[in-house]
């Protein structure tokens, strides 16, 4: 199962623990629907980042998705030119949601043939092109648009390499070379990778995403920040999920953490100090609350 896929499943799970609410949660996403087909980003401007999520999110709560205007929106990015790997990874995606049909006018390969512009010479890839090493994110993105688009994923094992030279001594991991502690994203995307290439996470890394977790629920992005965030939160728990790890004990610190996070309005905040609602952490707080109800 791809990575994006495993989400989404975990994300559909998330009406268990809504209820009623999930339909409020749907109406505000598709509030940030724009005309041209987009999804808004905090300034209310379409971004083909945030549609990714917005996509994401209304098929986690299994509503139908506006393919006439997501097609419109998505065709107007042509075969991905000028876009970094973050936005072709997006574009991938939402190009993957539509039914089969409406994807032959997709320009697939030319678009992968763009991410490989993204390769890095030891093995991975850099969301900038030309880089000389890979990230973690970007090894992340990468896999996910060549599973988003069916196509095999090329040299597989130097990604892994890439991801692997990564680790840091406090057993996270970082998202690139420069880091010199783990951070809990990172971590959490080099665990699905690891999973993903036959090389499952050992206990240390598991023994380090646990340590992240904050006494009052949630899931703290490194050692040295003492808030938790809804990114950390849902990444960790994914990653945990993913190890086969029981976190019942943490269960209900983390469900009353994202119920602070919950907005009338159907959306989540990205932390405590987080004024603003979007689909991106919307998306996260329904891979959370997915991963709490099992």
């Amino acid at each position: 199962m791809s990575l994006n896929l495993e989400m989404l499943q975990v994300a559909r799970l998330s009406s268990k623990l809504l209820g009623d609410s999930a339909g409020l949660v749907a109406d505000f996403l598709r509030g940030l629907q724009n005309e041209d087909g987009g999804f808004a980003d905090r300034a209310g401007k379409s971004d083909l980042y945030y549609t990714a999520f917005g996509i994401g999110g209304l098929l986690g709560l299994q509503q139908p998705l506006p393919v006439a205007r997501l097609r419109s929106y998505l065709t107007g990015f042509g075969d991905g030119a000028g876009l970094d790997l973050v936005y072709l990874g997006c574009l991938g995606r939402g190009w993957s949601a539509l039914p089969r049909a409406e994807r032959v006018v997709c320009p697939t390969q030319t678009i992968l043939e763009r991410v490989e512009i993204h390769r890095t010479p030891d093995g991975g890839y850099s969301v900038e092109a030309g880089a000389q090493n890979g990230t973690v994110y970007g090894c992340f993105l990468a896999m996910g648009a060549y599973q988003d688009f069916g196509a095999p994923l090329p040299a597989p094992e130097k990604l892994l390499a890439c991801v692997q030279s990564l680790r840091c001594p406090d057993g996270g991991y970082a998202n690139g070379l420069e880091m010199p502690i783990g951070l809990t994203p990172p971590s959490a995307a080099a665990a699905a990778i690891l999973r993903q290439l036959g090389t499952p996470p050992d206990q240390s890394l598991r023994d380090w995403l646990l340590a992240r977790f904050h006494p009052q629920g949630g899931f703290c992005v490194s050692p040295d920040i003492a808030m938790p965030d809804l990114l950390s939160t849902a990444t960790a728990l994914h990653a945990l999920a993913g190890m086969q790890t029981d976190f019942s004990r943490l269960k209900e610190l983390c469900l009353d953490y994202v119920d602070t996070l919950w907005n009338a309005r159907g959306g989540f905040h990205g932390n405590w100090e987080d004024d603003e609602l979007d689909c991106e952490y919307t998306y996260y707080g329904l891979l959370a609350l997915g991963h709490l109800s099992l």
